[in-house]
C-alpha cells in the first residue's frame, strides 16, 4: 500500500511541476528523498510517470497537434510545419542524452547537483525577466527551424537534475527573440517527442524485469500525473499571457537554499 501512497504523491508532484519552470526531476528527487522512495525502481519510476504528464500536452493541444479530420490544406500543412520544427529541436536531445544517459545517472542525480541547479536556473530567470526587450517570435508559425535547432541544444541543459527541461526551453526561446506565451507553447511541444524517447528508453532498458505489482505502481503514478497536470497546462498558459516568470524564479532561489541547507544539515 505504501508504495501506492508513494506513486500518488509522485504523480502529483510530477502533474504539477513538469511544465513549470522549477524542474520536476529536481523535485522528484527531494521528494524521493524525504519519503524514502530510492533506489533503480524509483528513478525509472520517476521518468516513465512523465509521460503521463506528456499525454496530457496532446490532449490539452489536440486541434492543434493532430491534422486527421481537418479539411483546410493549410491548417494541416501549419500543423505539419509544427511538428517538424519540434522534431528538429529534439535532435540534440536524443544524441547527447544517449552519450551522456550513464554518467549523468551515475553523478547528477543527487540533492546538491538538484539544489544548485535551482537557484542557478533562478537567477537566470530573474535575469531574463529583467532585461527590456521585446519579442520578435510572437506566434510558433514565425519560429525558424534554426530557433528551434538552437532552443533543443539549450534544453540539453535540462539533463542535469535541478535544472528543468521546462525553464530551459522557455529560457532558450525567450533569449533567442520569442515571447513567454510562443517560449511556453514550444516548451510543452518540444516535450512530447523528448519524454516519450526518454521514458521508452528507460522502459526499454529495465520494463523486462519489472514485477506485476511494479507495472501497477507506475500505471498509477502515471494517470495521476496525467490528470494533474492537464489541470495545470490551462492555469499555466492563462498565466504566461498575462504575468511574469519571476514568480517561479525566486521560489527556485529559495526551494534551492533551503534543499543545500535541510539536506546538508542531515550529512553534517
Amino acid at each position: 500500500m505504501n508504495d501506492f501512497i508513494n506513486a500518488i504523491i509522485l504523480g502529483i508532484v510530477e502533474g504539477i511541476t513538469e511544465f513549470l519552470p522549477i524542474s520536476s526531476t529536481g523535485h522528484l528527487i527531494i521528494v524521493n528523498q524525504f519519503i524514502g522512495f530510492t533506489g533503480q525502481f524509483a528513478k525509472m519510476f520517476d521518468v516513465v510517470i512523465q509521460l503521463g504528464a506528456i499525454l496530457s500536452v496532446v490532449v490539452y493541444f489536440w486541434k492543434r497537434l493532430i491534422p486527421l479530420g481537418h479539411n483546410n490544406s493549410s491548417k494541416n500543412h501549419r500543423i505539419f510545419e509544427l511538428w517538424k520544427k519540434t522534431i528538429v529541436g529534439v535532435i540534440p536531445a536524443l544524441g547527447i542524452g544517449f552519450l551522456l544517459d550513464k554518467y549523468i545517472e551515475a553523478h547528477l542525480f543527487n540533492t546538491t547537483v538538484v539544489a544548485i541547479s535551482l537557484i542557478v536556473g533562478g537567477l537566470i530567470l530573474v535575469y531574463i525577466e529583467s532585461r527590456s526587450s521585446s519579442a520578435r517570435i510572437n506566434s510558433i508559425q514565425d519560429l525558424d527551424y534554426k530557433t528551434a535547432f538552437f532552443i533543443g541544444l539549450i534544453q540539453c541543459l535540462a539533463m542535469v537534475p535541478g535544472t528543468s527541461r521546462s525553464a530551459a526551453t522557455i529560457i532558450g526561446a525567450m533569449l533567442l527573440g520569442a515571447s513567454r506565451v510562443v517560449a511556453a507553447e514550444f516548451s510543452f511541444f518540444l516535450a512530447i517527442p523528448t519524454m516519450v524517447a526518454a521514458s521508452g528508453y528507460t522502459f526499454l532498458k529495465n520494463g523486462m524485469f519489472l514485477s506485476g505489482h511494479e507495472i501497477l505502481v507506475i500505471a498509477v503514478g502515471f494517470l495521476v500525473s496525467f490528470i494533474v497536470a492537464w489541470m495545470v497546462i490551462s492555469a499555466f498558459m492563462n498565466y504566461v499571457s498575462k504575468k511574469n516568470f519571476k514568480p517561479f524564479a525566486y521560489y527556485r532561489i529559495v526551494l534551492g537554499i533551503f534543499v543545500l541547507t535541510y539536506f546538508g544539515f542531515l550529512h553534517s
